[in-house]
This record gives structure tokens, C-alpha cells and sequence, in this order.
């Protein structure tokens, strides 16, 4: 345990996310007595005039269930069935259960375009925003009646930390079948060491990742450290926790076993959040070590630096910045569509007007555009936060 770790009722906005498996059983259906355990957790962090905002699986188990479909994988079109008739069973549950204490419940429906799409993602911080302010609990799912790329490889853990950065959450909690992060996933390995506390995702605490555990459950500790990278780079604390018990969260207060990784000290500000939490970058641009040094010292991503680029993007989409290494160590809003950013690569910027026919932008990314997401971004984010405080002050 550490000083720097506060309870989840010192917290003054917090977003929940629900695993599939401990909402569904795969005979019975509905656990019942489960979700009101947890409802009345919430309504306890609503007493003590904490927001709560619910991030739920399970409307395909519940649907599968329900629709009495066979075990193993399911094709595209039988989820996207499943989802249809799970999300009417499961907004009712946690209406009913959430109205057994006065609180009202507001679903809301969201793609990885939702989140992506920064106008989409706008209007959609402003909707959870509104339910809050009235009193409301949100609770959010993916729409998987619609999505394509999600039902087959999405999750909720990642869905949870960009609802957690969208709403100015400031602790994330991720229930599911496991109770941290282990040195390796502990039904391989039982000699595998519980971590406690992370204060920030290394590489080496990336490399500790496992595959899902369950069944019914689309994302495994891969996509909960990416959900911590995304959340507490936006100065959002993050919690792993076991919800098979009943009242998981009066459980996690009470000294359950649990992981909790730090938020950054010094928060990207809302336009870069965003940019830093983009799940699917449109390409991918590979820098030299020059220019890794350069983006660790908050200078922009120029041209010259730049020595391979993959994808097919536009200008102003999002790309990932890879050092030397591959390893990503950045993202950004590119200045150039690909086939311009590849004849420029590696080239002065001087260049740039003679071999594109016009003068475009010197910066392949401008810092402005441009957020570490790497092992070199603490300084780059100091120096963000002291020039945002500067702005302040002035």
C-alpha cells in the first residue's frame, strides 16, 4: 500500500467497468443478486456526492444466453444478433436495480468511431456530461449491433478508459475475473508475483500482459494495460480488481487484494488526451534517434527525421511515432497525406516546396499536434504543464 493511493470514496468522479462474467452466467443467465450488490455499492459513492459512470458488458452473453446459442465463437452476424436482444435484457436489469435506490440510468450506446472522431467524441462528452449533472448514472456498452472491428477484436477495458478521459474521470476501476496485475499470468505460472502498486507502465509492465481468461470475456490483462496507459497518462488512476465477490467495491475499500496504477503527475492537456487515446492510428511513421531526442525535448517531428511510413492516411489523421526500436513512442495529427509524407521523408524541410510543388507545413507533426506516449514522455509532458501554467498565470 502506498501514501499516494486514495480510496475509491475520495475520488470525485469514477468510472466502473463490469466484465461479462460477472454479470452472466453462461446457464442461468442474469446474476441477479450480483448486480444489486453492486448497485448499492454505487449508490454509496452517490451519497457521498461522487459521479459514477458504469462501462457494462455483457448484452452478447446475455443474448447467447437468451437466444440459447452453442458454445465456442460466434460469427459476425449471430453477435451482432446476441447484442440486439442482450442490450434490451441488460439496460432493464441495471434500470431496475439502480431504481431500488432512487438513482435513474441513462444508457448510452457507443462505437470506437464515437471515440475516435473527435466531433463524435465531443458530442458525446457533452450527452454523459448532462447525466451527470442531473443526477444520472450513464451506463455505457459498446454498440455491438452495429460494430464490425470491435465485435471481433474490441473491448470494454479500453472503451472504459476513453469514457474515463472523455468525462474528466479521475479513477478508472476495471472488475473482471482476475484480482491485479501478476509478474505473469497466474494460471500459467503460479510461481507469478502480485504487483500492488505500478507507478508507471513501463515496457517491462507491458511485456507482463496475458491473453483473456474467460469465455465470455472479449479482453484479457493486454487490453487493461493499454486502458492504463490511456487513463493515467490523462492524470486518471486505475484500479484491477476481482469482482466475484458480492459489493466489489466496498470489498476493494475495505483492503481486498487489488492493483493500482498511478495517474501522471502532469496531465496532457484535453485536445492531446484525446489524441494520445486513439485506439487505431491511421499509419505509422518510423523516426531516427535524432528525431526521438527531439520529440523528447518538445521539439515537433520534421521530415528529415522520418525513415520508414506505413499506412494509407490523410492529412490531419491520427499516426503513431516509433523510435528506432519500433516501439511507439509518440502520436500525432499528421501534416501530410501518405504518398506526400513518403517523398518528404527523410528530407530537409527546405525541400519540401520543390518536391511537392507547394510550400506545406515544416513539421511532419507540430508539437502542437504531437503527444508522447512512450518511455521519453515525462519530460515532454512537464514541459507541456509548465507552459499550460504559464498560460495561466499570464
Amino acid at each position: 500500500m502506498t501514501l499516494l493511493r486514495k480510496a475509491i470514496g475520495d475520488h470525485h468522479r469514477v468510472v466502473i467497468k463490469i466484465g461479462s462474467a460477472l454479470l452472466v452466467d453462461r446457464k442461468t443467465g442474469l446474476k441477479s443478486a450480483w448486480l444489486d450488490a453492486i448497485c448499492d455499492d454505487i449508490a454509496e459513492l452517490k451519497a457521498k456526492g461522487i459521479d459514477v459512470l458504469v462501462v457494462s458488458s455483457g448484452a452478447i452473453a446475455m443474448g447467447r444466453t437468451v437466444l440459447d446459442l452453442p458454445s465456442g465463437a460466434l460469427k459476425l452476424e449471430e453477435s451482432q444478433a446476441a447484442a440486439a436482444v442482450g442490450q434490451i435484457s441488460l439496460a432493464r436489469a441495471w434500470s431496475q436495480s439502480l431504481s431500488r435506490d432512487g438513482i435513474v440510468a441513462g444508457q448510452i450506446l457507443l462505437t470506437l468511431g464515437d471515440t475516435e472522431e473527435r466531433r463524435r467524441y465531443l458530442n458525446a462528452r457533452a450527452t454523459l456530461n448532462q447525466l451527470l449533472k442531473i443526477g444520472a448514472v450513464p451506463i455505457i456498452n459498446e454498440n455491438d449491433t452495429v460494430a464490425t472491428s470491435e465485435i471481433r477484436y474490441g473491448d470494454n477495458d479500453r472503451l472504459a478508459a476513453r469514457v474515463a478521459t472523455m468525462a474528466g474521470a479521475d479513477l478508472l476501476v476495471l472488475l473482471s475475473d482476475i484480482d491485479g496485475l501478476y509478474t505473469a499470468p497466474p494460471h500459467l505460472d503460479p510461481q507469478a508475483k502480485f504487483l500492488e502498486v505500478i507507478p508507471e507502465i513501463t515496457a517491462e509492465i507491458e511485456e507482463m500482459a496475458g491473453g483473456p481468461a474467460s469465455e465470455l470475456s472479449r479482453g484479457g490483462m493486454r487490453t487493461k494495460i493499454d486502458a492504463g496507459k490511456i487513463a493515467t497518462t490523462a492524470g486518471c488512476a486505475m484500479i484491477i480488481a476481482s469482482g466475484k465477490t458480492d459489493h466489489p467495491l466496498r470489498a476493494i475499500e475495505e483492503g481486498a487484494r487489488s492493483s493500482w496504477f498511478a495517474p501522471s503527475g502532469t496531465p496532457v492537456t484535453a485536445r492531446k488526451t484525446w489524441i494520445a487515446g486513439q485506439l487505431q492510428p491511421a499509419g505509422e511513421l518510423t523516426v531516427d534517434e535524432g528525431a526521438e531526442i527531439a520529440l523528447g525535448s518538445g521539439k515537433s517531428l520534421l521530415p528529415a527525421g522520418v525513415r520508414q511510413i506505413e499506412g494509407h492516411f490523410h492529412r490531419a489523421d491520427t499516426v503513431a511515432i516509433l523510435g528506432p526500436d519500433g516501439r511507439e513512442i509518440a502520436r500525432g495529427l499528421v501534416s501530410y497525406d501518405a504518398e506526400e509524407a513518403r517523398q518528404i521523408a527523410g528530407r530537409k524541410s527546405g525541400e519540401i516546396e520543390d518536391i511537392l510543388g507547394y510550400a506545406g507545413r515544416a513539421a511532419m507533426v507540430h508539437r502542437d499536434d504531437l503527444v508522447i506516449t512512450g518511455p521519453i514522455g515525462r519530460r515532454n509532458r512537464r514541459d507541456d504543464a509548465r507552459k499550460e501554467n504559464a498560460a495561466n498565470v499570464g
